[in-house]
């Protein structure tokens, strides 16, 4: 468990100790996890959209009630 302190300078010392063991992504792995979720997320919109089409026809031609 970490020792508490209540001395802000310290405090920011482990911050950037902690920062720099990150292991950052490259800018193309960025790019490429940013374009495959962008696809995705498109993917999933043309998904709900079509699947609340077809809820909304099967509403109105079992009700006769919708649009």
């Amino acid at each position: 468990m970490a020792s508490k302190t209540n001395n802000p300078f310290v405090f920011i010392q482990q911050v950037r100790a902690e920062t720099a063991k990150v292991t950052w992504p490259s800018r193309r792995e960025t790019m490429i996890s940013t374009i495959m979720v962008l696809v995705f997320a498109f993917l999933a919109a043309i998904f709900f959209f079509a699947a609340d089409q077809i809820m909304a026809l099967g509403v109105e031609l079992i009700l006769g009630i919708g649009r």
